[in-house]
């Protein structure tokens, strides 16, 4: 069955061109708008370091355009490292204790990010032939109650094209190809800036 997507693909083209720019604009918003006390540090901060946590798993199992990513945090969802990202933005926007800030923060997540993952998954699709039978199986954001992981097909043992084995474990070469200690850093700068603000 072919799928069916919500977004134009010049929109999502631009979403994803435009990601990165906006992502400055909203961080001016974070600073300007964030409102922190301890309570609101207290509950919003756990949430955004374990989206922080979701994103590092996601980045040690992800091998980009090499490998379709089918074990570790993506055996229960699709895009682990997109969940762990709205997890880290409700976090932030709890612990910034600002409602216009949530409002800005979820209207951006919808208008930039959930066009992305539709290219994004078209991309995958043509790339990797077992990712329609991945698909059918695992939810595209909501994760799974438990994984599918295990009821795969066979897959060639390496190369490119290759679907990754649901007992290959977290590899931290991945995490740092992934760039993914600038979202570490990202996030906790926001924290500091949050901790120091409400002092």
């Amino acid at each position: 069955m072919t799928p069916r997507y919500r977004f134009p693909k010049r929109y999502a083209d631009l979403s994803a061109r435009l990601r990165v720019p906006a992502g400055f604009l909203l961080a001016a918003a974070f600073a300007w708008l964030s409102r922190p006390d301890s309570g609101s540090l207290a509950l919003g901060l756990p949430v955004a370091f374990l989206g922080l946590l979701l994103r590092g798993w996601a980045a040690g199992h992800l091998a980009k355009n090499r490998e379709l990513a089918t074990s570790g945090p993506y055996a229960y969802t699709r895009n682990p490292l997109y969940l762990g990202t709205l997890l880290v933005a409700a976090g932030l926007a709890v612990a910034a204790s600002s409602w216009p800030l949530a409002g800005l923060l979820a209207a951006f997540f919808g208008a930039v990010y959930l066009p992305v993952i539709e290219l994004e998954e078209q991309h995958l699709r043509k790339l990797f032939p077992a990712y329609a039978e991945y698909a059918a199986r695992v939810p595209r954001f909501c994760p799974a109650l438990r994984s599918e992981g295990r009821r795969e097909p066979a897959r060639p043992p390496i190369g490119p094209g290759r679907e990754r084995s649901p007992g290959e474990r977290f590899r931290f070469s991945l995490f740092v190809r992934n760039q993914e200690y600038q979202a570490v850093a990202g996030v906790m700068a926001g924290a500091v800036y949050l901790l120091w603000k409400a002092g």
